[in-house]
């Protein structure tokens, strides 16, 4: 079996998009070139990537390759709460060898935003806070997956008992990106993705939690736009905001109970190792469907 997980950035909606023409995506076309002259083929592939791969010419000139090399295959676009859910079963009563190209989810492109702002400040009811710049397709998508109660909140994936001082955003942060941080409450089901630059950059990298969860989120937003800077800041740092612990994005990776890091590891090679890594959980399902 090969379990493969190239290199991202070339296929990332915030990177460059340089595909094959990325020197990141060399090892993979190797790969991709000494598959077909291999002696012994593997039985099983299973690739990861990020959305964005399955639109690539890379992508192309895989399942061009496993083709000619045999193999049947399936493809699937997922999120973590796909999990919910049975995949298909392969086509073939008694497949020899299989490629399953799995995509994780993230966020959708960007395009022009609005300004959306919405009263309701409960994430689990039947509307979402929209504080932010927003998109109509962004404030649908949100408002189902708050609405989806059959997934956990994330009030189950957090710590309690801890330290969280050095995981609040500063005010230098708050003045900077009020506008496009992607802010979840506890009672939200609902989180972007979290990536290896979280806890370093804001946007596209990870949602941030509000503590402060009697604070009304809009009535900040409404009134932050004719406020000075010092008092901006001043009504931002109500909320409370803060970024998940390493440990709340293993939990909601799918990682057991008992998982940890070694003391010496830092919190920002944490998140990079956690952005940098799956969901347990699906490649799980993923590695089953290969062998059913």
């Amino acid at each position: 079996m090969i379990l493969m997980s190239p290199p991202c950035q070339p296929f990332t909606r915030i990177g460059l998009q340089g595909d094959k023409t990325d020197p990141r995506t060399s090892s993979f076309l190797y790969i991709l070139d000494i598959l077909p002259r291999l002696q012994k083929l593997p039985k099983y592939i299973l690739l990861e990537n990020v959305k964005g791969f399955e639109v690539s010419s890379t992508r192309d000139l895989l399942i061009q390759t496993i083709e000619n090399c045999g193999f049947q295959y399936q493809e699937f676009l997922l999120s973590p709460t796909s999990v919910m859910t049975e995949f298909p079963k392969t086509g073939s009563e008694n497949p020899q060898k299989h490629a399953i190209d799995a995509e994780k989810n993230t966020e959708e492109k960007k395009i022009e935003p609005s300004i959306c702002l919405d009263g309701n400040t409960q994430c689990s009811g039947k509307e979402t806070i929209l504080f932010k710049l927003e998109t109509t397709k962004e404030i649908d998508r949100k408002h189902q997956q708050n609405s989806d109660l059959s997934v956990q909140m994330l009030e189950d994936f957090l710590e309690h008992d801890i330290d969280i001082n050095q995981y609040f955003l500063p005010p230098k942060l708050l003045q900077r990106y009020a506008l496009i941080l992607d802010i979840v409450k506890p009672t939200c089901r609902r989180s972007t993705c979290f990536t290896k630059g979280y806890g370093r950059f804001i946007e596209g990298t990870g949602s941030v939690l509000q503590t402060a969860e009697d604070v009304q989120i809009e009535n900040i937003y409404k009134s932050i736009s004719n406020l000075s800077e010092e008092e901006k800041i001043t009504k931002l740092l109500t909320l409370k905001l803060r970024y998940f612990t390493p440990k709340e994005i293993a939990n909601l990776l799918g990682f057991p109970p008992q998982f940890g890091f070694p003391e010496m590891v830092t919190v920002k090679q944490r998140y990079c190792l956690l952005g940098n890594s799956l969901n347990v959980h699906i490649v799980a399902k993923l590695i089953k469907i290969l062998y059913q």
